[in-house]
């Protein structure tokens, strides 16, 4: 009777034990819950449309990526709200007239949020043999971006 009252001793503290277990093998197994509002579609349709309005020097429908809240980080500065990203586009323009430059898309990942871009190009007055954007697209928006590249 004694060795019987041990064994349920021993099995009762297991319970909660193999429930423990249990519990965590199925959140460990459960798929991870997607950020509310972060669509890869959404982010993909966006940093395709920008690499299309970029490529045709098309300021209007390159700034309908962007919000007052929009921040654009470059190696020679830092754009903050429409104002300074449009002045900075401007400019881009300028470098990359859309009649005599070349620009080509070598790469380009989505992934939730987040969009990046490896291309080069060629214009009148320099070769861009790398450049890279990577983008925060949030609500059908660019939030956050930064460039850099290397001109020959």
């Amino acid at each position: 009777m004694l060795s019987i009252f041990k064994q349920s001793l021993m099995i009762q503290p297991m319970k909660p034990i193999i429930f423990l277990l249990l519990f965590c093998g199925f959140v460990a197994c459960t798929p991870e819950k997607t950020t509310s509002g972060i669509s890869e579609d959404k982010t993909r349709e966006i940093l395709d449309h920008h690499w299309v309005a970029f490529q045709a020097n098309d300021l209007e429908a390159t700034m309908e990526d962007y919000t007052e809240e929009s921040v654009l980080i470059t190696p020679d500065a830092t754009y903050k709200g429409l104002e300074e990203i449009r002045e900075n586009f401007v400019s881009a323009f300028a470098a990359f007239p859309k009649d005599s430059s070349t620009l080509v898309l070598d790469k380009s990942v989505v992934v939730k949020d987040v969009g990046y871009i490896l291309w080069h190009a060629t214009t009148p007055v320099f070769t861009l043999s790398y450049a890279t954007d990577t983008f925060i697209i949030q609500n059908g928006k660019i939030v956050r971006q930064s460039y850099a590249g290397v001109a020959n």
